[in-house]
């Protein structure tokens, strides 16, 4: 914790970090000033809400669906299934993307061609970039996301879904009537901790992902912050940057946690 004195600081390695030139909030300055700063922000704010928005609700649904199916054998492969992706290397699935989403022989490419289409430059095209970098990570991480859920709902009350269906309740009705409103505490609670996390979008996919052509929509703060410290060496400005991106996602936590538990009594604290 000692080294967030960096962000305060002109750091020379030659003056170590207590000797080194204090320059007060000019780091913090710089980057909120700067030419590309606001635009990391913004970027990382569009899709950690764009993740939020569409991969939170979808574990609970996939969850809801294997709850219900009957079938063992079938249930199982259906997590297996699902489960899978998760497992697979960060590197290897963006090189599958690549391979898959190549301009002159990707498959999908290929497909469009096929029907008279255009081939498209995935990788090149930044108002795509963030739709691959959501549903791709939906893919990958949908499966052991809804692994949670699933556990709070083999916790519902049995009496309460039997109660539902002497009362004519149909599997639709016993889903929202009995089964969501049982493990609403639980999904309060990943809520709670996928709002505060909006900011701490994961720096080896965007960096794998982006290149020149879209870093206009690529480029995070978790990138930025590689690129300025451990590339250029500027690591006060990395501190700085590293630091504001904790604040923020304190302030969201903290915040989110606070209508939580006045809302809905659920909260971390």
């Amino acid at each position: 914790m000692a080294g967030i004195v960096l962000a305060f600081k002109n750091y020379s390695p030659a003056q170590g970090i207590f000797a080194s030139r204090f320059v007060g909030l000019q780091w913090f300055r710089q980057f909120l000033f700067g030419p590309y700063g606001f635009r990391t922000i913004i970027n990382t704010l569009r899709l950690g809400v764009y993740s939020l928005i569409v991969g939170f609700p979808l574990p609970i649904i996939l969850a809801v669906f294997i709850n219900e199916v009957g079938c063992k054998r079938f249930k199982k492969a259906v997590q297996m299934i699902t489960y899978a992706p998760y497992f697979i290397s960060l590197v290897v699935m963006v090189g599958m993307m690549m391979s898959i989403m190549d301009m002159r022989s990707g498959v999908i490419n290929q497909i469009i061609k096929m029907f008279g289409g255009k081939a498209l430059n995935f990788f090149g095209d930044p108002n795509i970039f963030p739709h691959l970098y959501v549903w791709s990570g939906i893919w990958q991480n949908i499966g052991y996301s809804s692994i949670i859920y699933i556990a709070a709902l083999a916790g519902v009350s049995k009496e309460l879904q039997e109660a539902a269906l002497v009362d004519g309740a149909g599997r639709f009705q016993r889903i929202i009537h009995v089964d969501l409103p049982s493990i609403a505490p639980t999904i309060v609670m990943m809520l709670i901790f996928n709002v505060g996390s909006i900011m701490s979008i994961g720096f080896e996919k965007a960096y794998l992902m982006g290149n020149s052509v879209n870093a206009s929509t690529s480029e995070i703060i978790s990138t930025y912050l590689y690129k300025v410290s451990v590339q250029q060496g500027n690591y006060s400005y990395g501190v700085a940057v590293g630091l504001f991106n904790s604040l923020v996602s304190l302030i969201l936590f903290v915040a989110v946690n606070k209508i939580s538990r006045k809302l809905t009594d659920t909260a971390i604290w």
